[in-house]
């Protein structure tokens, strides 16, 4: 697997994490008081987060996205469902090779 593929792949996980924290896990905690909803999904996220951030760096050094993509994909990142929109993305890239 390439510096692509598993950036994709670390990119669904961080997209999955990040709609479980806010939309799961934090009305858990601030609906019914369950706070240790928050703190399974949110260490789970960040430790994604953080090897989102690796991969996507080592794509970017692996000459796989342009400085500019890898900036989009990370600003993307910080969005809601922005991740999926990333895959998509990287998908037809990994399809026009």
């Amino acid at each position: 697997m390439d510096a692509l593929g598993a950036f994709r792949i670390v990119n669904k996980l961080e997209g999955f994490s990040y709609i479980l924290l806010l939309f799961v896990a934090m009305p858990l905690k601030y609906g019914l008081d369950i706070a240790v909803a928050t703190r399974i999904a949110g260490t789970l996220h960040g430790i994604l987060f953080v090897a989102f951030c690796i991969t996507l760096f080592l794509a970017l050094v692996g000459k796989k996205v342009s400085f500019t993509e890898s900036v989009i994909f990370f600003l993307l990142s910080l969005v809601p469902f922005g991740s999926f929109y990333t895959d998509k993305l990287i998908g037809r890239k990994q399809e026009a090779r």
